[in-house]
């Protein structure tokens, strides 16, 4: 048996539902509460992350097709998510297994003090041996305030709490190198290691999944590469074998694994690195990227060459090399206003600019997440 792991599972519509407006598989649903109990008495921490609330809502109320608008998908998501938890209940419970229904909107991990508060009722769960089932606060989340799909939802939920696997259960059994449904001549992927091929595959990667689910394969990317660079490893596999979460904590080569980059040490990188959402983008020239990259270095106004997005002072921004690449991301002490005004100069001249006395650096490196395993010399 592999030691105890801290893990977090994700399993999208498709998979419960098998592209039915709310018609559950039920035997694959049995097979996920098996598995997830199984581990469960191994001695891991597990935290559900479920969809299937708005589906189930549509059923309920008869409706044909997803909704549309924000207002009706939180009043049916309201509909179906108390009957999701009454069938998760059911069939824990005939397992004696404990579980709690954990809501999240993104404000709840962009505000540091929400973020640590949602960290604390985690840990205390988990070590009661409880397992959260999370979904996003659909009935009261503002669209600006939303995750937007569950694969991002559990993507930072993995960093929050500091785990080691993060497993996005879908209906496929891997990524390909093409879609396998309409192209036979595509390629397994088993292995992505470097954050640089995660993004040349969302180059490339469709959009919307089934049309009772909001995440395709896009969407599994960007949660890979926001669990990796929080040192998660990530697995995609199929949602219709949930033991094979067993087969990969016992080092089976299932699925597609995204290995991690290092964990940041402390929590509060963490949150930088995933809980908050960035704002907008500041790219650097090659003696910048290298500075933060190899050096450790607290980025200057100097080395920047371009400003994107109306972001304000402390505000999260992701930066980029002279080639685009996301090399890091952190917590900026100037607007995009002042940055358009100040880029490229020295330290020194930023009072005579801006009119005052601001900081020294645009990114104190104390508040700047690496984010890419990448040279940086663009």
């Amino acid at each position: 048996m592999s030691s105890p792991q801290t893990l977090v599972v994700k399993i999208g519509t498709s998979s419960l539902t098998g592209g039915g407006a709310g018609q559950f598989a039920l035997s694959t649903l049995a097979a996920l509460v098996e598995t997830l109990c199984t581990l469960r008495q191994q001695g891991h921490q597990v935290v559900l992350v479920s969809s299937g609330a708005v589906g189930i809502g549509c059923r309920r109320l008869h409706l044909t097709e997803r909704p549309k608008t924000l207002a009706m998908k939180q009043a049916v998501a309201a509909v179906g998510q108390g009957r999701l938890m009454r069938i998760y209940d059911d069939l824990f419970s005939a397992l004696n297994q404990p579980i709690a229904q954990v809501l999240l909107t993104r404000s709840d991990l962009a505000q540091r003090s929400r973020y640590v508060n949602s960290y604390r009722t985690f840990r205390q769960l988990l070590q009661l041996g409880v397992i959260p089932i999370v979904n996003e606060n659909d009935t009261v989340a503002v669209e600006e305030l939303k995750f937007g799909d569950n694969d991002t939802l559990s993507a930072l939920v993995a960093s929050l709490i500091g785990a080691q696997w993060l497993f996005l259960l879908t209906d496929v059994d891997r990524l390909y190198s093409a879609d396998p449904r309409s192209n036979p001549g595509a390629e397994p992927i088993i292995s992505i290691t470097r954050l640089a091929d995660i993004q040349a595959l969302k180059a490339g990667a469709g959009g919307q999944g089934s049309r009772w689910g909001t995440g395709g394969m896009l969407t599994k990317l960007e949660a890979a590469q926001i669990a990796t660079t929080a040192g998660v490893r990530t697995v995609i596999t199929d949602g219709r074998q949930p033991h094979n979460v067993v087969k990969a904590l016992a080092g089976e080569a299932v699925g597609t694994q995204f290995a991690p980059l290092p964990q940041p040490s402390r929590a509060r990188k963490r949150w930088i690195a995933a809980g908050l959402a960035p704002a907008g983008r500041i790219y650097v020239d090659q003696g910048a990227a290298r500075a933060i990259l190899k050096g450790g270095k607290s980025l200057l106004a100097a080395g920047i060459t371009c400003v994107e997005g109306n972001f304000e002072a402390q505000d999260a921004v992701v930066i980029c090399n002279a080639s685009g690449e996301d090399i890091a991301r952190g917590i900026v002490n100037y607007s995009a206003p002042e940055l358009q005004r100040i880029l490229g100069h020295s330290s020194e001249d930023i009072a005579d600019i801006l009119g005052y006395i601001g900081a020294d650096t645009v990114i104190h490196r104390d508040n700047l997440v690496i984010a890419a395993d990448t040279d940086g010399t663009g």
